[in-house]
């Protein structure tokens, strides 16, 4: 009997520890995932952000670039999935989404300033970027000096962003201060209206007004209505905090590695060197670097069909017909090919020749794409745009153009289109968003112009020549008895 107690008395045990094993198993089978092991599963990490100049776009191969996509992608290639970006018109609308618990989104990045209001909406990462508030105004006009200038004035800002927030606060303290918040526009449009006499002022971030200050020169910062301001990606409040947390070590090395810093030269170093030289650069250059050029680009372009002034005049465009350059965005060579052009087109690009011939060939690819309806030199002039700012935008300017009532087919209407592909109102709706589209009107504008000044000043040359070559015969001429010199004339 005893000996059966002990072995009842062990068999419960046996079974209470069997069951709260079994219990803890249970425990961790039902355990959840946190939201970064949801994202690895899933492969995707959705990002809410807004298309344009300072933080995604496409670029002239089809392909997204910009300085809040970079930062997307190696933080999505670090947690080894791939980037989902979805395009957020409003600002509202984007904080709102964030914060919907229904939501698929895991972060928003549209170079959101970090205020107070925000933050008790959304938690944000470590900065990576800072910029300031600031007041512009038009030349001409009496330029503002503080706050007390504003009163009485009608200032634009975009709805529900950090400068209606800052002008909350200040209007506690100046009680005339008035503003009008406006929906579904960006920087670029607040400027042109200021530009345009429609408001006194407009407020808009430092970085944006940098990328569109060389298209309204007649526009100027009055004053910092904020100091430096941080900028940050914004997540959900909540108790899972792993993907914040992921998101927060990333950042936290992209500031001390130097990718932030090399991002930032990537896409916003050029701003001050968008203007191409003046006519003094070109006629030096043209002494001093073309002749070593002229015989390939005059043979590649024969060898394909092509006018070489037109060729020389793409090649100076692009790198002032430099051998070694390099812009900001990775393009080298004397055609400036990015590495996948110059893939494509099976090329050195460091090479003069190969860059040369690799870029004629490029641009008759490109050219290839206008629809032959569309006449010479209407098509040469929209194959450099999609040269310049890619296929896709060019196509996207030519249907805004049919939209509002122009002719797609001619380049003085598309030209007349493509400055829109950079408001919000108009690529919002079109298939490859944002472009810097006024850029390729620049472009083609300016080939054109060096274009007619390397015809006129080949003409002139051909003409000397051939002045030269007729006095040298006629002196040849002269120092012959007359009957050779008949017998010559007559062989002539």
């Amino acid at each position: 009997m005893i000996m059966k107690s002990r072995l009842l008395r062990y068999s419960r045990r046996l079974l209470k520890g069997v069951a709260l094993t079994c219990c803890a198993s249970l425990l961790v089978a039902s355990k959840a995932p946190s939201l970064l092991e949801q994202v690895k599963t899933s492969g995707k990490l959705v990002v809410l952000s807004q298309n344009g100049p300072t933080t995604y776009y496409e670029d002239a191969n089809g392909r997204y670039t910009g300085f809040e996509y970079g930062m997307l992608r190696e933080f999505a290639r670090e947690l080894g999935v791939e980037l989902e970006i979805r395009d957020v018109h409003d600002l509202s609308h984007l904080f709102n989404e964030l914060g919907n618990p229904d939501s698929t989104a895991h972060l928003a990045a549209a170079g959101l300033t970090v205020t107070s209001e925000r933050r008790e909406q959304v938690r944000f990462a470590p900065s990576y970027f800072e910029i300031r508030q600031q007041v512009i105004y038009r030349l001409g006009e009496k330029r503002p000096r503080s706050v007390a200038d504003l009163e009485g004035k009608n200032i634009a800002v975009i709805a529900g962003s950090a400068h209606a927030e800052q002008l909350r606060k200040l209007s506690q303290r100046y009680e005339n201060l008035s503003w009008e918040e406006i929906s579904d526009v960006d920087a670029m449009e607040l400027v042109e209206m200021v530009n345009e006499g429609q408001y006194h002022y407009a407020v808009v971030d430092s970085n944006a007004y940098a990328v569109h200050r060389g298209l309204y020169p007649n526009t100027h910062i009055a004053f910092n209505l904020t100091q430096f301001q941080p900028v940050s990606w914004a997540f959900p409040k909540g108790e899972d905090d792993t993907l914040y947390r992921a998101a927060r070590n990333f950042m936290l090395r992209a500031n001390t590695s130097g990718l932030v810093a090399e991002l930032r030269e990537l896409y916003f170093g050029h701003v001050s060197k968008m203007n191409v030289g003046g006519a003094k650069t070109f006629a030096q250059l043209t002494r001093d670097r073309l002749p070593k050029w002229r015989e390939e680009l005059q043979k590649t372009a024969d060898k394909y069909g092509l006018d070489w002034e037109l060729l020389a005049a793409l090649s100076y465009q692009e790198s002032h017909w430099n051998p070694r350059a390099k812009s900001p965005t990775g393009v080298r060579g004397l055609m400036m090919l990015t590495r996948a052009t110059a893939r494509e087109m099976g090329v050195n690009r460091l090479d003069p020749l190969e860059s040369i011939d690799g870029g004629a060939r490029y641009f008759l690819q490109v050219r290839d794409k206008i629809p032959a309806r569309i006449r010479e030199p209407d098509r040469t002039w929209m194959a450099l745009a999609a040269y310049n700012v890619g296929y896709g935008h060019l196509e996207d300017a030519r249907v805004l153009t049919q939209q509002m009532g122009g002719n797609p087919d001619r380049w003085a209407d598309v030209r007349d289109h493509l400055p829109l592909l950079a408001k919000r109102q108009y690529y919002k709706n079109l298939k490859h968003g944002y472009a810097r589209g006024w850029e390729p009107v620049t472009y083609v504008q300016n080939i054109r112009h060096y274009q007619a000044l390397l015809t006129w000043t080949s003409r002139i040359e051909e003409q000397r020549l051939a002045a030269a070559a007729a006095n040298d015969d006629g002196e040849a001429l002269a120092e012959v008895p007359a009957a050779e010199a008949a017998a010559s004339q007559s062989a002539l």
